[in-house]
């Protein structure tokens, strides 16, 4: 037999850090020698933080004795057989790279998403269209077998890898027998008994090669949770029963989750005043209109009103429903002991918004005290939130939220919330469409320390905009066009290209 006789199987497989990536490539690798064939594995590290996956290389070829082959060290645009991609966009990637080709290219891949940082750090919604990313896979490749492979390991107990050799089985691109496989896990000896779980609920989903859709629509503008016929406590029914006898039957839903968000970051008393905010608005609105006035207000009052802080972040860190979320994300089984290092970067304006506002005024007006403390305070903490002194630092702050109607920063934040809502009410007065986008201009505003005052400074040039639109004829499309350019970019330049072609700076 000489070498160009020889099958031999080009193998990439794509996966981001604790994923399995290793495990998977050593199964692949295992299955071969085991079957006589010669096998050589590579790989290339991608950049920690989520911002490239390890792409891994396999060669395989079938026996050829007296004779040893020699293997490309890296994989080749249109000379890969089998693509493996843990996660979707990696899929897409792999296109992009040129791995996968229509005439031979078997790809498996996992339709979950691990959102990259370029994704999360837009101020609006930068998550990539993952139905165009699908359709783009089933076309370049021969044949596509996808599932959530995540989803399906975790519900048998086990990893990723182990769905992902499942699904590589099923798909029949090896000329291995579904016994070899399994052997390979048994020969692994951990965690055997879930992984085989895995792999066969995997090697189902292959044997029917089915491209499974993706949920549709966008994940930043999901439907209201039914507003529930019972509050869950007292103090909350009449709240409850306000919101049914005083609003338009269309706003109930959105009226239930702002108002479960506003007494969450604060108390039922902060929830009666969020109803008497959009109550105000309310009454100016026309059913003719479909009472859009009154929804976007229910929505995105209660997010200003419940706005980020150095509270609301010590709180969000506690909660026993986060530790469970994380301990899930990891796969930590209930004797593992599970930690987690918090980041703090507070600067001096934090310091500052947590104090009286009295004594930060007085803070404000003596320079020589700003330039002692700012030094002090401006600089990172970690801290071990697991830990018994950690986590009383944690709830210590977090428990300043009792006096928090006094601080500074909410002082500011409600004459912020005041100014723009009389903002909307001046245009409710001429442009019902106007009033609406301005509403819905609230969403800009995110986060807390330098990411609130970005959005913040955005969201004024917005108001300033909006001031000056009024009475134009498509004052209220070009007030959505703004508001979209927005969010568009961390650095406003599309912002700020969008005002110039309106004529606006």
């Amino acid at each position: 037999m000489t070498f160009t006789d020889a099958r031999t199987f080009h193998i990439a497989v794509l996966a981001l850090g604790g994923q399995g990536g290793g495990v998977l490539v050593d199964w692949i690798v295992d299955l071969a020698e085991h079957a006589g064939w010669t096998a050589q594995a590579t790989s290339v590290a991608g950049v920690a933080q989520r911002t490239g996956a390890t792409i891994y290389y396999i060669e395989l070829v079938e026996p050829t004795p007296g004779r040893v082959p020699v293997m490309a060290l890296m994989a080749v645009p249109g000379d890969v057989d089998i693509l493996i991609a843990a996660e979707l966009m990696e899929a897409g990637r792999a296109v992009e790279r040129g791995f996968v080709t229509p005439d031979r290219t078997v790809v498996v891949a996992s339709s979950h998403r691990t959102y990259a940082i370029e994704e999360k750090m837009v101020p609006g919604n930068g998550l990539a269209d993952s139905a165009a990313v699908l359709e783009l896979v089933r076309r370049a490749a021969r044949l596509l077998v996808i599932d959530d492979m995540q989803t399906l390991a975790v519900s048998q107990g086990s990893v990723i890898s182990a769905s992902l050799f499942g699904a590589l089985a099923g798909s029949a691109a090896l000329p291995f027998s579904i016994p070899e496989f399994e052997a390979v896990v048994e020969r692994s000896g951990v965690g055997v008994k879930a992984s085989l779980a895995a792999m066969h609920a995997a090697i189902a989903v292959a044997r029917a090669a089915q491209v499974h859709a993706l949920p549709p629509g966008d994940p930043m503008l999901t439907a209201a949770r039914p507003l529930p016929e019972r509050a869950a406590g007292p103090r909350m029914q009449p709240l409850l029963d306000r919101i049914r006898s005083r609003f338009p039957r269309p706003a109930w839903d959105w009226l239930g989750e702002g108002l479960s968000r506003v007494v969450e970051w604060q108390d039922p008393a902060y929830g009666a005043e969020y109803l008497d905010r959009v109550a105000s608005l309310a009454a100016l609105d026309s059913e003719q209109q479909g009472h859009a006035l009154t929804i976007e207000a229910a929505r995105w009052i209660a997010v200003a009103m419940s706005y980020d802080d150095v509270i609301r972040v010590a709180d969000l860190k506690t909660w026993r429903e986060r530790s469970a979320r994380l301990r899930d994300e990891i796969s930590a089984s209930r004797d593992d002991v599970v930690g987690t290092e918090e980041y703090f970067h507070p600067r001096l304006e934090e310091a500052m918004g947590l104090m009286p506002r009295r004594l930060a005024d007085w803070v404000d007006g003596s320079p020589r005290l700003k330039t002692w403390l700012a030094p002090r305070l401006d600089r990172g903490r970690r801290v071990r939130s697991q830990s018994l002194r950690g986590h009383l630092q944690l709830r210590a702050l977090a428990g300043l939220r009792r006096w928090r109607r006094g601080n500074r920063r909410h002082a500011e934040e409600r004459a912020h919330l005041e100014a723009w809502l009389q903002a909307v009410q001046e245009a409710l007065r001429h442009d019902y469409g106007l009033a609406v986008e301005l509403l819905r201009c609230r969403r800009v505003v995110k986060g807390y320390s330098d990411t609130h005052a970005r959005g913040t400074g955005r969201f004024d040039q917005l108001m300033t905009a909006a001031a000056r639109l009024r009475g134009h004829a498509d004052a209220a499309r070009s007030m959505a066009s703004l508001r979209e350019a927005a969010l568009a970019d961390v650095d406003g330049r599309k912002l700020g290209e969008r005002l110039l072609a309106l004529g606006l700076t």
